[in-house]
């Protein structure tokens, strides 16, 4: 196929099969390669459009795109999502029975699947159709599975080299969210590839906002944080087994939807729990980092790490869960040191410890930055960002500094009192002059130090200490059961008067009014964005699959925006493709007219200013008002003129200058404030408009 008949194809099977009218960054330029049947290495963040990448050249090509993904359980959502863009696609997978498979064999012999999903364990029962007489490309997704080196390292993707060898007129493509240089390296040789063509997208997701706090009183945090979102789906990551089981255990005891998910539970089980989420039946999830992998649900909102990931490649395909649908998301971490100490315990005698304990280090790094993480995030893919990002809570709320020397003085002190034999915990206990059965057994209360630091908290302490460790006053000797101990830095503030500078410890106790969330909530239900929500909830309860599989959020989003009651306008929807509109492009144009009609029946026919102030506040242009409201576009800047006299937020000096302001303050005196605006009009000898005037009048008015 020569690129120019490519090129032709690509955006109309883009637009009809998956609603978009453009590609999103390196996408074209991908799938061109791929159609030209060349080797590619695809780095892009989770909610780039990966699976776009090879989805769409399966569309072009003559036979059958093998698609090799991780977990068998995820596959059923990806050929749902594929059939409900009216994509032929299909599974295979140990589990189904024989005359299943062979119904398989039956559709790639004649042509009737584009994409045929399969787990790598799985390989072997396809080998009647592993040739070039029926593939026409693979596609090997989560490619980082295959590498020692990456963070999710599965023995059974090792066996994929042979592919190259088997089918070397094939094209492969792989990939994967995150990579760094020695884990892509090592994908290409292990997958017989070494010339593959790389791309490597930006990794930045600037609608995720990254928040790092203290892991204290964690359950009470992320509660309050949930109750905020009642319809918002979310994942919360757990170090354990028990965790996960614990904590879904104590949301539940506070009315929030959740279940725990992790690899302890049988097959049956976590199948059951993972569509009850992706359904939107669920909405937590308390999981291990056995969850997630390829879940493709766009309308997960926040994700939570109740404990820090052992690295930033994992930290960074996890948070990379939500937010897919490029709108708005929360990633929350829990910082602690237990957890840097649990974690070097699991990297304790590991093949490649240093490598771990290296990785776990820039994490820790990251938890405890006090500059803009995004620029740290970034940087360790080897990204540079210019500027702050602004979308992160230390661009949000810049740490302020004081001069902590007496504290920093007093915490050192007691440390080597202790002789360096201590944990932080026992520290913190005789700074505060406890009297528990530790401090008495040992004689810490006959310390001169013991108590120096009573006026401080407990968890004011526990702060400042990690600070202290972080600006190198003292250590972690995790092989002496995790007691602190000075370092030669501590000295210059012991013995020297060395200055140190510390934060205040942040207090996340949020306050929100009863009557202030009451709002919120009634502003919700009124929405023509909540009224689309339920009807995609009642058709994908209807149709068995995925609420996001019927429209995504943004989708959504856009639809209750731009308010589109015809066909002609919800196709120029981003991710309304022409089977969608087919299937489903009655029922959500009835529910905007319904929507629109209700909202025009309840405002009276002197209040249709009100109308017009919907609209503007909606985003519409002038034009685009007076269409819909099929009014003369001076109609509706009369209606702007009452609305800013009436004191509503109109930005009235988008439409009319200082400088012709001033000239009607002019004229108006001059003409001695004439009622009508033609006199206006006639003094300017028509060079300033009658809309401008009106405009400029109702300014002039509110001045006084």
């Amino acid at each position: 196929m020569l690129l120019k008949e490519i090129q032709d194809k690509l955006l109309p099977n883009l637009k009809k099969y998956f609603g978009y009218d453009s590609f999103k960054d390196q996408q074209q330029i991908i799938i061109e390669s791929v159609l030209s049947k060349k080797d590619n290495l695809v780095i892009m963040p989770t909610g780039g459009g990966k699976s776009i990448c090879f989805q769409l050249p399966a569309l072009l090509f003559d036979g059958l795109t093998l698609v090799i993904s991780p977990l068998i359980a995820l596959m059923k959502d990806q050929v749902d999502g594929l059939n409900a863009n009216g994509i032929a696609a299909d599974f295979f997978n140990s589990s189904q029975e024989n005359f299943e498979r062979g119904a398989i064999f039956d559709k790639v012999a004649n042509k009737e699947i584009k994409l045929l999903y399969v787990a790598p364990e799985s390989l072997g029962l396809l080998a009647d159709i592993l040739t070039e007489e029926f593939i026409s490309c693979i596609a090997i997704d989560e490619a980082h599975c295959i590498s020692s080196w990456g963070h999710d390292f599965r023995p059974s993707y090792q066996q994929l080299g042979f592919l190259k060898q088997q089918l070397p007129n094939t094209p492969i493509i792989a990939l994967t969210a995150t990579a760094d240089k020695a884990t892509r390296k090592d994908i290409l040789e292990q997958l017989n590839i070494p010339k593959a063509t790389q791309f490597l997208s930006s990794f930045d997701r600037k609608n995720i906002e990254l928040e790092v706090r203290p892991a204290n009183d964690r359950i009470s945090q992320i509660i309050k944080f949930i109750n905020k979102k009642p319809n918002e789906a979310g994942i919360i990551y757990c170090l354990s087994r028990k965790s996960t089981e614990q904590l879904a255990a104590k949301l539940k005891q506070n009315g929030i939807n959740a279940k725990s998910y992790h690899a302890g539970l049988n097959f049956l089980e976590r199948t059951k729990t993972q569509e009850n989420f992706i359904y939107d039946k669920v909405q937590v999830i308390c999981a291990t980092i056995a969850f997630g992998m390829g879940i493709d649900k766009s309308n997960v909102r926040w994700v939570i790490h109740y404990n820090m990931p052992k690295n930033i490649e994992g930290y960074y395909q996890e948070i990379g869960r939500c937010g897919r649908d490029d709108l708005k998301a929360n990633a929350i971490l829990f910082h602690s040191y237990s957890d840097v100490i649990q974690l070097r315990k699991f990297a304790s005698g590991a093949s490649n410890e240093d490598v771990q304990i290296a990785k776990l280090e820039r994490m820790k790094q990251f938890s405890e930055a006090t500059t803009c993480r995004r620029k740290i995030l970034l940087s360790y893919f080897g990204e540079l960002l210019a500027t702050n990002c602004g979308n992160c809570d230390v661009c949000k709320n810049p740490p302020q500094f004081f001069n902590g020397t007496i504290i920093a003085q007093k915490a050192l002190s007691v440390i080597s009192r202790l002789n360096g034999t201590e944990a932080t915990g026992t520290v913190i206990d005789v700074l505060r002059g406890a009297h528990n059965a530790t401090i008495l057994d040992k004689g810490y209360d006959t310390l001169k130090s013991h108590g120096i630091g009573h006026d401080i908290s407990w968890r004011d302490w526990q702060q400042y200490l990690i600070q202290l460790i972080n600006q190198g006053y003292c250590e972690i000797a995790f092989h002496k059961n995790n007691a602190l101990r000075l370092t030669d830095f501590s000295k210059k503030v012991l013995f020297e008067n060395e200055k140190v500078y510390l934060t205040t410890p942040v207090d996340y106790q949020e306050q929100v009014t009863i009557q202030k969330e009451k709002k919120v909530t009634n502003a919700k239900k009124d929405s023509l964005f909540e009224r689309l929500r339920k009807l995609r909830h009642k058709i994908s309860l209807e149709e068995n699959i995925p609420a996001y599989l019927v429209f995504s959020d943004a989708t959504l989003k856009e639809m209750e925006k731009a308010r589109p009651m015809c066909e002609a306008d919800l196709l120029e929807i981003s991710g309304v493709g022409q089977r969608k509109l087919e299937v489903y492009g009655d029922e959500f144009i009835a529910e905007i007219v319904s929507f629109m009609g209700n909202k025009i029946k309840k405002t009276k026919k002197e209040d249709t200013h009100l109308v017009t102030y919907e609209f503007y506040n909606d985003g519409f242009s002038i034009d685009e008002i007076a269409e819909k409201r099929n009014l003369k576009s001076t109609t509706i800047f009369s209606h702007l003129a009452k609305l800013y006299t009436d004191g509503k937020d109109i930005d009235i000096y988008k439409f009319v200058t200082k400088d012709e302001i001033d000239k009607v303050r002019k004229a108006k005196s001059a003409l001695e404030n004439p009622p009508a605006l033609k006199p206006y009009f006639d003094h300017f000898n028509g060079e300033i408009e009658y809309f401008k005037i009106r405009l400029a009048l109702s300014i002039i008015e509110m001045e006084g």
